[in-house]
């Protein structure tokens, strides 16, 4: 079983995350961060992984740190699973709607972290959230990750809509891109011969 556990402690933030690849879209996520709690639950449910977070941080000055150490310590959790990423497919893809909103995501599990998110938000917050940290989540995951990842929104709408939409993408292209592709018979797949 694909597995990754990641403990991560600061003084501004302690996380725990458990991670399991080949899992059944179960989620429980407590960060302190509702709209985030809800976020996570997309990415499970729509990845088809297991996913158990508990997040306490200094929310009192800024959610900034912990929605980027609960992304830090969820891609290194999914860097760990993925181990040397023998047979992998790599590189996966979704374009999801949620109603009036469409959003676009796409990972290579490349080794070489890089990040570009495109999406303009009406409102500053989306629940408690600022809708700045949206991207952020995803750059700190791709860092930790060592993962390429694009989420671009597609048709704008409804601020929650549009969020829902990027995770929901996020997630069915981490479910493609983790997948074991049985023609590679176990190699790695890169023409380098190493990720």
């Amino acid at each position: 079983m694909r597995r990754g556990s990641v403990e991560r402690k600061t003084k501004e933030t302690e996380i725990r995350v458990e991670l399991v690849v080949d899992g059944s879209g179960k989620c429980e996520a407590v960060t302190g961060i509702g709209f985030l709690d809800h976020m996570l639950g997309h990415v499970a449910v729509h990845g088809l992984f297991d996913l158990t977070v508990r997040a306490q941080g200094d929310t009192h000055v800024d959610l900034h740190h912990t929605v980027e150490d609960t992304a830090l310590a969820i891609g290194e959790a999914l860097d760990r699973a993925l181990g040397d990423r023998r047979g992998l497919a790599r590189i996966g893809h979704a374009v999801v709607p949620m109603d009036e909103a469409l959003a676009m995501a796409v990972v290579d599990f490349s080794g070489r972290p890089n990040c570009l998110v495109r999406a303009e938000w009406s409102l500053v917050t989306i629940g408690e959230l600022p809708a700045t940290l949206v991207e952020h989540f995803f750059r700190s995951f791709s860092s930790a990750a060592k993962a390429t990842v694009h989420v671009r929104l597609l048709e704008r709408g409804d601020d929650h809509h549009q969020a829902e939409a990027m995770f929901k993408a996020f997630g069915r292209a981490l479910d493609r891109a983790t997948q074991i592709d049985p023609r590679r018979a176990g190699g790695i797949p890169s023409t380098k011969g190493i990720i």
